[in-house]
């Protein structure tokens, strides 16, 4: 089997965005031995781009290449193709499957990359990760386009803005990177907001939704989060609220962030929406009054 004849092009990211436990795969690029397991060669000191893509024009030949960034990665190049990410080494030898941590940022680089390529995983989902070689999961169930929140607790959310400002309630991840963008948005309204966290990118999410819940000032602790600050550990409290917005958000097919909820009436935007859309939504019926007859 050779690189030409069988194109490795990583497949379109699937259902949910969670971390990997275990090391990315790293593949051997040759054109002439084919595909074997190796170990990542020391990274060049000075990266050629243009000689990056060469390289991966003749060993990927059926494969897109939109853009490559080879800045900040410990040595690897991001390779952009279409609406998926791989990385190789600076003389693309080896190609790398997987995601990419910062761990002092305690960021998953990979994941952001992905949501800023691909906005319409917000509206429709974000992509769900499985193993080399695990089945797809099954495609969830439309968003219903109005939800009750009647039964979800009061000690699963951080409440924060000012209290006479629009309601408005954000199922949201941390590590979102859109969840964070639609944080400044909500800010710039005055929005009243209640704020569930959900984990969508796994366990990192969870342990930092935790952190923020049973801090003592929770409100903080989020803008903390979203600021990529680090959370100290508090003392353990009850995050069956957390629990409680999981099984919610699964039970109506919330596969992404953010998921907006007007709880006048549970009415449902998905993703990322502009403070002028927002204020929109959140005052339905300030939008739809007439507007004064002109005098004179």
């Amino acid at each position: 089997m050779t690189p030409a004849a069988n194109d490795p092009t990583p497949s379109k990211p699937r259902r949910w965005l969670r971390p990997v436990a275990s090391a990315a795969a790293v593949i051997a690029l040759s054109a002439a031995t084919g595909w074997g397991v190796a170990s990542l060669a020391s990274p060049a000191q000075a990266p050629d781009t243009a000689k990056v893509r060469a390289a991966l024009k003749l060993r990927l030949p059926k494969t897109p290449i939109d853009a490559i960034t080879c800045d900040g990665l410990g040595g690897l190049c991001e390779v952009a193709s279409k609406s998926t990410l791989f990385y190789v080494d600076r003389a693309a030898k080896y190609l790398v499957i997987g995601r990419i941590y910062d761990m002092e940022a305690r960021q998953d680089l990979t994941a952001a990359r992905l949501l800023a390529l691909n906005p319409d995983l917000l509206a429709a989902g974000a992509a769900r990760r499985t193993n080399a070689g695990e089945e797809s999961q099954p495609s969830p169930r439309a968003i219903p386009q109005k939800v009750s929140l009647a039964d979800l607790p009061a000690n699963g959310a951080i409440t924060w803005g000012p209290e006479n400002g629009p309601k408005v309630v954000v199922f949201s991840d941390f590590h979102c990177g859109y969840c964070k963008k639609l944080e400044a948005e909500l800010k710039a309204i005055g929005a009243r907001v209640e704020e569930r966290p959900i984990s969508i990118f796994g366990a990192d999410s969870r342990r930092d939704a935790e952190r923020v819940l049973c801090s003592p000032r929770p409100e903080v602790s989020l803008h903390m989060a979203y600021s990529g600050l680090a959370l100290a550990n508090p003392k353990p409290c009850d995050t069956s609220g957390l629990d409680a917005n999981e099984a919610f958000a699964k039970a109506h097919g919330f596969n992404g962030t953010p998921v907006i909820v007007r709880p006048s009436d549970g009415a449902i935007l998905e993703g990322y929406r502009p403070a002028s859309v927002l204020r929109e939504f959140l005052n339905p019926a300030k939008a739809a009054a007439p507007a004064p007859a002109k005098k004179g």
